[in-house]
């Protein structure tokens, strides 16, 4: 008797035999062409192997021709639209469709089915013609990403120009996201792309559509939203060379992004986007670092950490934090300078260029001091107990284990977390001499404390052993990376990198030592 599984290969082999036939014989029926093609699409997005299948048939090549040769715009979208689902996943879908030519055939539709900038939607055929230029869109988007394709990346990249002159020429959301998508997919985690759509004028351009969106995000949500979508296409640009993050000081894109993201409508995936893009844009640029301090971002980053329950967030902040250390130490260092008699009248200039830059420089300091004793307390949960601005507890203390909880305690300025870790506290120890006194336990000395623990363990729990994950390829890249931008502080490399949940610092450790332990075990 056949098995469940392979009677649905089999009724999925059918069904696509069928849907190509229908394909062949209804060439004078576009509405049954494209109901037919949406149907394949369909079947090949909920089955992997209906794609493989598919293209072993003829029916990547045939959907390929239909795309090319059909008159029918709607057949040619659904066609498109097809391919895009087929070649998803895919490699050898990638390279056929170059191999084939039909990414030249792609490119320029691209190029031609929208000749005008102003778009009216509300006319039939116009609109006609943007459903099918969105759909080549997306269907490039598929050719160059999941997996990512570099020959197909340097095939498209010769319509950055064209997509510069949609954006500059229409700042609507039907052309902002679709050409987006496209910027985006295709200069990622390329280098060479990168620096390609730079020399065009790309980086420039989109930032003078983020300038124009976040001034009209004051009037409307969607701009804001857009904005986001501009903001995401420009991080992916910076994000490989921080150093191109200069061009955007010219724009004050740093100023920008910080009025954006006080926004209310924004939600945290979207405030994390802009956080992971001032990263990028302070990671190698005094520029928009100094922006960034002018500007009022550290109180930012600082409530962005006390505020947010999100750790992807959390750490996005860190890295902009991190990244302001070293023009942190020189601001201060300018103070010192500034402070002789000789250059008292500099001293005054400045104050009367900057009123309340001293002010930034002092909380900087402070800061520093904060971010310098985490990474020596190397303690996760110390980070968002301590790292705030209320004063509640005294950092000037040198903070433990043994004395963390006393300090609490003793804080006439709880805030409500602290609180609740007090509270707490003080219940477990009255439940716990409760619990002593119940058993006629009492724990006097080290030697007691260890044989009541062997009790317990023998008597009914077995103590459970973390999980050992073995690090992947790109986690042995961040780790490599954030030493070398970060030395040894293996709290900040968690912070900064996207490592498995569960991953600790002590992880990172003892990994970077024992892949640098002898000759055989060089870095990458």
């Amino acid at each position: 008797m056949e098995s469940e599984d392979t009677k649905k290969i089999q009724e999925m082999k059918t069904d696509l035999n069928l849907l190509l036939e229908c394909l062949k014989y209804q060439m004078d029926n576009p509405f049954s062409q494209k109901e037919a093609l949406v149907t394949i699409h369909s079947i090949c997005q909920q089955n992997s192997n209906a794609g493989v299948y598919f293209r072993e048939i003829g029916g990547l090549m045939f959907v390929r021709n239909l795309a090319k040769s059909s008159e029918h715009s709607m057949v040619k979208e659904a066609a498109l639209y097809t391919l895009g689902a087929v070649a998803e996943q895919n490699g050898t879908g990638q390279t056929l469709v170059r191999e084939t030519g039909c990414i030249t055939v792609l490119t320029q539709l691209f190029r031609t089915v929208l000749s005008k900038y102003e778009l009216n939607l509300s006319d039939k055929n116009v609109f006609q013609s943007y459903q099918l230029w969105s759909s080549v869109c997306s269907t490039l988007c598929v050719c160059v990403n999941n997996p990512q394709n570099d020959e197909n990346q340097m095939l498209c990249c010769s319509l950055f120009p064209h997509a510069n002159d949609w954006l500059i020429n229409c700042i609507t959301p039907e052309v902002i996201r679709p050409v987006c998508s496209f910027i985006g997919l295709t200069l990622a985690n390329n280098t060479f792309v990168q620096k390609y759509f730079i020399s065009v004028g790309g980086l420039d351009v989109l930032s003078q559509v983020l300038v124009q969106l976040e001034s009209d995000s004051h009037k409307t949500v969607s701009s804001a939203k857009l904005a986001v979508v501009v903001t995401k296409t420009v991080d992916a640009c910076i994000a490989d060379n921080p150093t191109f993050g200069v061009i955007l000081s010219k724009y004050q894109i740093v100023s920008k992004l910080l009025t954006l993201l006080l926004h209310e409508s924004l939600d945290s995936g979207e405030k994390f986007s802009i956080i992971l893009t001032l990263g990028h844009c302070t990671e190698d640029c005094e520029e928009n670092q100094y922006d960034l301090f002018k500007n009022n971002g550290l109180p930012l980053m600082i409530q962005a950490l006390t505020e947010s329950q999100s750790e992807e967030l959390n750490k996005a902040a860190t890295f902009v934090l991190h990244n302001c250390k070293k023009i942190t130490e020189k601001l201060c260092l300018s103070l010192g300078e500034y402070s002789f008699d000789e250059n008292e009248k500099q001293l005054e200039d400045i104050n009367m260029k900057e009123k309340n830059l001293e002010e930034y420089w002092k909380k900087a300091k402070e800061i520093l001091h904060r971010i310098e004793q985490l990474e020596r307390e190397g303690n996760e949960a110390l980070f968002a107990s301590c790292f705030n601005y209320t004063s509640c507890i005294a950092v000037g203390k040198s903070l433990n284990s043994r004395n963390f909880s006393k300090l609490l305690h003793s804080c006439p300025y709880q805030c409500d977390r602290h609180k609740v870790i007090v509270e707490a506290e003080d219940r477990y120890k009255s439940e716990l001499r409760k619990s002593l006194i119940c058993n006629k336990k009492i724990l006097l000395t080290p030697r007691r404390r260890r044989q009541l623990s062997s009790e317990s363990t023998t008597s009914g729990g077995i103590k459970k052993r973390r999980i050992r994950k073995n690090f992947t390829k790109e986690e042995v890249n961040y780790l490599f990376n954030g030493v070398k931008k970060m030395g040894n502080h293996w709290n900040l490399i968690l912070w900064s990198f996207p490592f498995q949940q569960g991953r600790k610092a002590v992880d990172l450790a003892h990994k970077y030592h024992k892949l640098t332990k002898g000759s055989k075990h060089e870095a990458p």
